[in-house]
């Protein structure tokens, strides 16, 4: 029997109640979603925080505040994309304790986890979107049926989508109940090697891409949070402790010079490229992805009778 999507729940948005603490002229500054507000003497929220308001000592304390809240989140969803990427089993009470902290309910949340036995083994059966944290009934997840499971396992693990089974399934979930990732797990694109690539060292379907200048390539490379060592963007990856690189050949001529991208390849610790068919699924997906996102900028001639 096929199971009954579950329905869209409705939910109105309300905004968040702001601590407001007392400024000058009887005004009131407060954080908002990481950004600083202010209310007037009658107690009405302001569209824009005045100038003079914004130059005073506790707006400087507050703005302070909210570039480390910044950072921390970010920090707090680099970790989680870093659990993803190595597929690493967490504790679930040192889950349980940092989430109190909204800037790791707000990484981990409606992310797939998954349950791992005491043999560090997962059980795919049990996989499901994380939804809430009880600390006497363990990790509530909405599973691939719809329904609601308590996740006592001692410990969990955050997947590589490419890893995940009925991602399909808790896609559609994901969509119908509008949740959302601050990581992106669920919709993050994936390459599977095919059976005629197994057998190669590298791969060249990216190969081609022009660029006016090297400096073009580098720079999207770097906005990418790919470095690049020796004409290569590189993307260093941990898969079952086994760290392999993912080289994508952009160029090493002069920065202004002309250059096209070339081969991508996996190479180990000795700097030997490897064989496809002994390169991870992770490792293979992401270096696919490097890839893909620096070709998909390249220089694109229009055609003769292209629309302007």
């Amino acid at each position: 029997m096929t199971p009954t999507a579950p329905k869209k729940k409705t939910q109105e948005k309300t905004e968040p109640e702001i601590s407001w603490l007392e400024a000058d002229k009887e005004y009131g500054l407060g954080v908002l979603n990481g950004k600083l507000v202010a209310r007037n003497p009658k107690g009405k929220k302001l569209a824009a925080v005045p100038k003079w308001l914004k130059e005073t000592e506790l707006a400087d304390q507050l703005l302070a505040l909210c570039d480390w809240l910044a950072e921390h989140e970010a920090e707090c969803r680099h970790r989680v994309e870093i659990w993803m990427l190595r597929s690493l089993p967490v504790p679930r009470e040192a889950i349980e304790k940092i989430w109190f902290d909204p800037g790791w309910s707000e990484a981990l949340q409606n992310m797939v986890v998954t349950p791992v036995d005491a043999k560090g083994k997962p059980n795919p059966e049990q996989t499901g979107l994380l939804r809430d944290i009880v600390s006497n009934k363990g990790i509530g997840v909405v599973d691939r049926d719809g329904e609601t499971q308590w996740l006592k396992a001692a410990q969990v693990l955050i997947p590589h989508p490419i890893l995940i089974d009925g991602l399909e399934d808790l896609r559609e979930i994901a969509v119908d109940m509008e949740f959302s990732q601050s990581v992106n797990q669920l919709f993050r694109t994936v390459f599977a090697a095919t059976e005629e690539q197994q057998d190669l060292k590298q791969i060249m379907d990216f190969r081609g891409g022009r660029f006016d200048q090297l400096n073009f390539a580098t720079s999207l490379c770097k906005r990418l949070g790919y470095p690049v060592r020796g004409g290569y963007a590189c993307n260093r990856i941990w898969e079952d402790e086994v760290p392999l690189e993912a080289r994508y050949w952009v160029g090493d001529d002069y920065p202004e010079a002309e250059t096209t991208t070339s081969e991508l390849i996996f190479v180990d610790d000795d700097q030997v490229p490897r064989q496809i068919s002994t390169v991870g699924p992770v490792t293979f997906s992401e270096g696919m992805l490097m890839a893909s996102q620096i070709y998909a900028k390249r220089k694109v001639e229009k055609e003769e009778g292209d629309a302007a």
